[in-house]
Formats: structure tokens, C-alpha cells, sequence
């Protein structure tokens, strides 16, 4: 094995090796990691600025030490002097790797820009935010009757709108008296209503009657993305939405390797916290900008999320949620300041953290409960909420279950030879010819299939650049339908498939997707350890899932809905022939996009849905996978395409998939049709 130091990319997960002295640009460039450059290295353009990390990454493998990348030079010096570059950024063209380092390439500098699918979803809401306007007149000073100014707003506001003993920060105080004498002594307030535990508090103030409006975020904080949602507080409206990739990915993909980061290093936790809340502010100073407003009109904000985000979030070492019994610091609803959690919006905003479930079932997953309500169906309800951990809920009127499932990150197209995030230019649509077994697809950003004309003057500005993780799903169970991987994962040779898309590889096959190698693009494959990782994903998901129908009684289910930015963009007939989910008609299963968002809009603009998911929460009985012995036998059964054991009946009326094995003993070369099974091999004599 090669003694180069390992070079690892996040959020891509791309790999290799490279000579000391490589500058970080060119290990990008030799990896196909989409990182920018301009000005032809030359450290001008700063479209190349990486995130390095250091210490410990067991998900990796890896400690990177401080001295990994080669130090500042000359040139990141006056860059820096400058133009200014970001604490703990480097310039890709200018640093060179001097040992083992993970490095992190921002949204800002891969030319390919994430697309984030959380949308907002339509939804109609009935109103009743944590903050509203309200007009008052305000009595003047008087010498005969002394008071001060914020008591005789005070009293305007219990008096002319029922509203008693309402606080002001200090802010307020500094800011007050010049607006009440410039609107002769009428002003607009804009007052949080506060709940039990805290009373009502004035957020601002405007002289005489404020036109304008107040807004509220709801964001949700994913393992991968940050999604957020600016709404109008006073008609509900969406203004804005908008997405960042995590910034945390670079301390591990999936939980638990940020859970093991924290462990393994002593300020790990620390560092994770500012990087999230760095990534959030300057989401919101995005958001901002789109909507055009000022972000001191953000009074509120509502937070979803899972445990683990939930706590580095708060600043709360996630320790205890890396092992049994997996406690939470706290799993009730949470009333904060935005101050506290360092967000640049209004000083005084409020924000509020909806309810966990349990340790591994978050916010995220009540926050959808809000959204579907599988409590209040009458048909026994799946909810499976699609991403690098997966939640899921099965229930109905009579009783809710819960459970979490780590699928990792491979549907978010990491780990996959070919894969990427969902940007312009990613495969996102696959089907196979039955003839001639040959893939045409379709990418994000051209409507038109590759096999179409003028797909390529269509796809000319982004390239075909791989594939993401809607693709790789249709993808692989293209390749199952049509003979060129059987049911254990294993694709193939050409000569057993009838498809000369097929090509040795080493010593299994992979499957040729696409070949731009001739005008300098990528050749996209998929290979055998492709199909393991999303074996292992789907198998995850199906076990969670099949697991509460167990605890549930039952062997079917009568809806499936599939939750999440990725769950959005699955087809649920290539779902179902991977073994996804379990077996269902496909009128019976729908997608709720981004229901983790709606569930966080809902509790933003009603008040009243804040204390409806606080009780539903504690109704919801908590399953966990990590120590009931039936989900390792579920996941076993599971890695098959579609399952080893689980027969299927609506599934296999709609497509019939070829009994065949490819297993040829390990020899290479093919076993009759369908090849054979693996034969024990005897011992010499």
C-alpha cells in the first residue's frame, strides 16, 4: 500500500492518495471533487478556499495532525491582508498536503452548487403566531401624574388590547422614548405573547402605524443540510427559502461519527457547535438578502432537528447519546433567545426547539408528526423520513410508534464511486433498455433524457457530472430488473447479463452509466461495492420499519409515506423493487417532501400546534433499534434486492424480476446461465 498521505473531501467522501507536497487544488482536480478555480491557481480569484480538519475522525480512519497541510505562504498571507479570508479557511491552490487530512470544500467554492430540496410545501395554516403587531396611543407625561414612559406603554397595551404585564429588554428601553415623541405618542409594538412560563415582552417599536411586517424562520437542521423558511408573520406567506449544506459534514457524514469526533477530541463538540451556528448565520444573512429585508424583522424562530444536532446546537457534548441508554440532556420543548444561540437576526428573537422524542428520535421526527399526523388516521399510517439517519413512524388513532434507522449517507450519493450531492449536472433519473440493457438518464437542471435530441447543447453549462442519490436508487434497481444484478447485490459479467454496459473490474464487474472521458468529463460507473453500500442503506431503512410493524401486530401496512428532501425525489416503484419499504399498492404511497419544514412552519405560525405536539410527544411509544435483537435478523433478511425472505405479492404482480445468481464460486467466470452457487471448498490431503 502506497505511504502518501490519504487526502479525503468531504461533503463529496472522495478518497486518494497523493505525494507530499500535492497542492490540495490538484488532488481536487485528479479526484474529480468539484472545487472552483479561476485564475489558474495563482491564489487570485479565492474561488478555491477549502475547510481543513484536525484531529481524530474514526469514521475515516484518520487523525490529522496541525501540521497536514503545508503552512500559510506569501500569497494566503496578502490574500488574506487584503480581502480577508475565513478563520480556519485555506486557499486550495496555495496549501500543499503534507500528511493524512480530511478538507472540506464550502458551498461557495464548488462550482456545481448544492441543490437543496427542502422546500417549502404547500400547506394551509391557520394563524396564530408567537408575535403580532398591535397600534396603540400612548397617554403623554404629565407633571401632575409621574410615571415612565415604558409604564404608560404598558398600560396603552393592557388597556387598548388585553395585554398584561408586558416586559421590555433593554434594547427597547434605549431606543424608546425618541419613537413615542416622533409618533406623537402613537406607536406600533410588536409584542411576543410568551407562553406559561414566560410573559409577554415588547420586540420593537415603530413610531406611529407600521406599514411594514415581522418575520419568522423556521428552520430544519439536518445531518447534511440546513434548510430554512422565512415566513410573514402576519399573513403566514413563505417569503423566502433557501438551503446550505451542513458545515459539519466535515467532522463525519453520518451521527455517530460526529458522536465519536466529540469523544475523541477535547474540544470537538466545540468546534462542531460554531461551525453549525456559523453555517446558520450566514444561511439566514442569505435568506435575508433574497427576501430583501432587514434581519432585525426576524422575531421568532422555530428549530427542528435531530438529538445529536440538537445538542451541538445547544453547545451540549452529545457523550451520552454514543452509548446506552443513549439519555438526552433534555427532551422537553425548549424556549430560548436567539442571543443565546449566537443568530444574527433580532436581538431579542425568540426561538423555539420542539420536543425529542428519545435519544435517537428528535425533534425532526415530532416535528413531522405535526405535519402528517399519523396520530390522527384512521388507515395505520408509515412515515419514513429519507436521509443519513432515517426516522420513521407507524401509527394510527390508537397508538404511534417510533423508531430511528442510521441508513449513512450513501442516498445522499456519498460513499458511491460515481456519487454527489443533488447539484446541476447529477444523473437523477435512470431507466435501462430491456434490449439492449444500455442506461439513458436524465440530470438536475436539462428535462429532456440523454437519448433525446439536443440533450447535449442541454446539458453543455453543467456537464454530466455523476450521479446523486434519486439516481443511484433508480439506478440500481434498473440494474435488478433487468438481469444485471441478481437479488445478493452481485452484477454480472457481460456475458451472464447480455449487456455489454458490463466490464470486469477487478475482481467483480461494474456497470457502465456513462463515458465523457473523450471530451475530458467523467466516466460514471457503478460498481459491486456501490450496490453493497446501498444495500446496506435500504436494508437499514426496511428494518426499521419492518421492526414497528412487529411491534405493531401487523404484516402490512396501509399507507407509506415518504418524508424528506431525498424521500421527495424517490420513485416509489424503485423504492419498492429495492426493498426500501415494505410491501404496498403504489397509489397507497406518496411523498410529503419536506415534512420535518412544514412541521416546524406549522408550530412557527400557530401557537397552539406548539402545545398539540408537547402532548402528542409524550404519546408516541419509542422503539430502539440498537438493542432489539429482531432488527439484525430484519437487516440480514433485508440486503437482498428486494428481501431474502419477505414474499412481496403486490410488488411481484407488477414486475417480475429474474431468478438468477451470478455467484460463480469466486473463479470469475460464469457458471452457465445464471451462473451457480458457491461450492465449499474440500481440504487437502
Amino acid at each position: 500500500m502506497s505511504s502518501d498521505p490519504l487526502v479525503i473531501f468531504t461533503p463529496s467522501g472522495k478518497r486518494g492518495r497523493f505525494p507530499k507536497g500535492t497542492p490540495v487544488l490538484t488532488a481536487a482536480r485528479q479526484l474529480g471533487v468539484d472545487l472552483d478555480s479561476v485564475c489558474g491557481g495563482r491564489g487570485i480569484c479565492s474561488k478555491c478556499q477549502v475547510s481543513p480538519g484536525y484531529g481524530t475522525f474514526s469514521k475515516h480512519g484518520v487523525t490529522v495532525a496541525p501540521d497536514a497541510l503545508s503552512p500559510w505562504n506569501a500569497v494566503e498571507e496578502r490574500y488574506d491582508e487584503k480581502r480577508g479570508l475565513k478563520e480556519g479557511r485555506r486557499l486550495g491552490c496555495q496549501a500543499t498536503v503534507q500528511g493524512d487530512v480530511v478538507i472540506d470544500v464550502p458551498p461557495e467554492s464548488q462550482v456545481h452548487k448544492q441543490v437543496v430540496r427542502k422546500r417549502a410545501e404547500a400547506r394551509e395554516i391557520a394563524l396564530n403566531p408567537a408575535v403580532k403587531l398591535y397600534a396603540v396611543a400612548v397617554d403623554e407625561p404629565d407633571m401632575h401624574e409621574p410615571s415612565g414612559d415604558l409604564e404608560r406603554l404598558r398600560a396603552a397595551l393592557h388597556a387598548q388590547c388585553g395585554l398584561e404585564e408586558v416586559h421590555a429588554d433593554l434594547h427597547i428601553l434605549q431606543i424608546m422614548q425618541p419613537i413615542l415623541r416622533k409618533g406623537a405618542w402613537k406607536v406600533t409594538v410588536a409584542v411576543h405573547l410568551g407562553n406559561e412560563e414566560t410573559p409577554p415582552r415588547i420586540m420593537q417599536i415603530w413610531p406611529g402605524d407600521y406599514d411594514g411586517t415581522i418575520y419568522g424562520l423556521a428552520v430544519d437542521l439536518g445531518s447534511t443540510t440546513i434548510a430554512g423558511h422565512l415566513c410573514d408573520l402576519k399573513t403566514g406567506e413563505v417569503v423566502a427559502s433557501s438551503g446550505v449544506m451542513n458545515p459539519q459534514i466535515r467532522f463525519g457524514e453520518d451521527l455517530m461519527s460526529r458522536v465519536s469526533y466529540s469523544m475523541m477530541n477535547p474540544e470537538g463538540a466545540e468546534e462542531m457547535t460554531h461551525a453549525v451556528r456559523e453555517g446558520m448565520c450566514g444561511l439566514f444573512t442569505q435568506i435575508a438578502a433574497e427576501a430583501g429585508i432587514d434581519q432585525k424583522l426576524i422575531v421568532d424562530a422555530v428549530f427542528v432537528c435531530n438529538p445529536v444536532m440538537h445538542h451541538l446546537l445547544l453547545g451540549i457534548d452529545p457523550f451520552e447519546l454514543g452509548q446506552a441508554p443513549f439519555a438526552l440532556a433534555t427532551s422537553g420543548a425548549l424556549h430560548l433567545r436567539a442571543g443565546d444561540l449566537d443568530l444574527n437576526i433580532h436581538p431579542s428573537a425568540r426561538v423555539y426547539l420542539l420536543p425529542c422524542i428519545a435519544g435517537h428520535v428528535g425533534a425532526d421526527a415530532a416535528a413531522v408528526a405535526l405535519s402528517e399526523a399519523p396520530q390522527k388516521s384512521d388507515d395505520l399510517m408509515l412515515v419514513v423520513d429519507v436521509g443519513t439517519n432515517a426516522e420513521i413512524l407507524l401509527g394510527n388513532r390508537d397508538k404511534v410508534l417510533a423508531c430511528s434507522s442510521p441508513t449513512g449517507p450513501a442516498f445522499e450519493g456519498a460513499q458511491i464511486s460515481s456519487g454527489q450531492r443533488a447539484a446541476p449536472g447529477a444523473i437523477e433519473r435512470v431507466e435501462i433498455d430491456p434490449e439492449t440493457k444500455v442506461a439513458r438518464f436524465k440530470v438536475i437542471g436539462c428535462d429532456i433524457w440523454s437519448d433525446d435530441e439536443g440533450f447535449e447543447e442541454a446539458v453543455a453549462a453543467t456537464g454530466i457530472t455523476g450521479i446523486c442519490g434519486s439516481g443511484i436508487i433508480e439506478m440500481v434497481a434498473e440494474m435488478r430488473i433487468h438481469g444485471i444484478v441478481d437479488a445478493p447485490g452481485l452484477i454480472g459479467t457481460a456475458e451472464q447479463t447480455g449487456s455489454a454496459s458490463v466490464f470486469q473490474d477487478g475482481r467483480t464487474n461494474s456497470y457502465l452509466v456513462y463515458d465523457g472521458s473523450a471530451k475530458g468529463g467523467p466516466k460514471i460507473t457503478v460498481t459491486n461495492r456501490d450496490i453493497r453500500e446501498i444495500q446496506m442503506a435500504k436494508a437499514a431503512l426496511y428494518s426499521g420499519a419492518r421492526l414497528l410493524m412487529d411491534k405493531f401486530g401487523v404484516d402490512k401496512v396501509d399507507r407509506v409515506v415518504l418524508a424528506g428532501a431525498f424521500g421527495a425525489h424517490i420513485s416509489p416503484r424503485h423504492a419498492m423493487i429495492l426493498g426500501m419499504i415494505p410491501d404496498a399498492p403504489l397509489d397507497k404511497v406518496s411523498s410529503a417532501g419536506n415534512a420535518a419544514g412544514t412541521g416546524a412552519r406549522i408550530a412557527l405560525l400557530n401557537t397552539d400546534a406548539r402545545a398539540e405536539i408537547e402532548k402528542t410527544v409524550h404519546a408516541i411509544h419509542k422503539i430502539e433499534t440498537a438493542v432489539e435483537p429482531r432488527f439484525q435478523e430484519h437487516f440480514v433478511n433485508a440486503s437482498a434486492i428486494p428481501n431474502a425472505v419477505e414474499p412481496f405479492p403486490i410488488l411481484n404482480s407488477l414486475v417480475a424480476l429474474p431468478d438468477i445468481t451470478f455467484n460463480t464460486g469466486g473463479s470469475g467466470t460464469p457458471g452457465g446461465e445464471g451462473g451457480g452457487r458457491r461450492r465449499r471448498r474440500r481440504a487437502s490431503t
